[in-house]
């Protein structure tokens, strides 16, 4: 099976985000959650994305650099928001990478370099999340479809942001399964 490395969003490392990664334990997968957060979780996406400015970007990304530093090369990255920016480093940087999923976000790929040819990836989101459409992760998302020669941007019905966190009020329990569904199809295959 498949050894993955999830990366949370800015409301830390949820029941929710761990439900996600035990869903994919239960097919065989190996999933390590690294807490970039240290412990802490906050009750709202604000609270989560001040606490983020406290600590800073480079800083998280920093840590998802030092969570894999002795893990092998062969990861699935995945991320969840704000975990899609160290999940895309990795992908992007840390050679030996057998795929990425990202949930919720997407920065351009020119942030840290170009996509590798070789590694698949795939984006999910919900097609009026004010977050995705208005911030640059949508535009960003479908440039790096066109850019990577293995890639796919599902869109969602809805306007929830962190629709895949069973723990949250933004879940939404049919997309997050379809989600999941397609996760576990795609690690399948790596």
């Amino acid at each position: 099976m498949t050894e993955v490395v999830l990366f949370h969003h800015a409301q830390g490392l949820t029941p929710g985000v761990t439900a996600f990664a035990d869903a994919l334990r239960t097919e065989g997968h190996t999933v390590h959650t690294p807490d970039l957060y240290e412990g802490r979780t906050f009750d709202t996406l604000d609270a989560g994305l001040a606490h983020l400015e406290q600590i800073g970007v480079d800083e998280i990304l920093a840590r998802g650099v030092l969570a894999v530093a002795d893990s092998p090369a062969e990861l699935v990255y995945i991320g969840f928001s704000l975990g899609v920016l160290p999940a895309q480093k990795l992908a992007q940087t840390r050679p030996g990478a057998r795929g990425a999923v990202f949930a919720h976000s997407c920065v351009p790929s020119s942030c840290f370099g170009t996509w590798p040819s070789q590694v698949p990836v795939r984006i999910h989101a919900m097609e009026e999340d004010r977050l995705f459409t208005t911030e640059g992760d949508a535009d960003a998302a479908r440039a790096l479809v066109d850019e990577a020669p293995d890639a796919a941007l599902f869109l969602y019905p809805g306007d929830r942001h962190l629709f895949v966190d069973s723990s949250l009020s933004a879940h939404d329990a049919e997309a997050a399964a379809l989600m999941l569904d397609r996760t576990l199809t795609f690690l399948r295959s790596r």
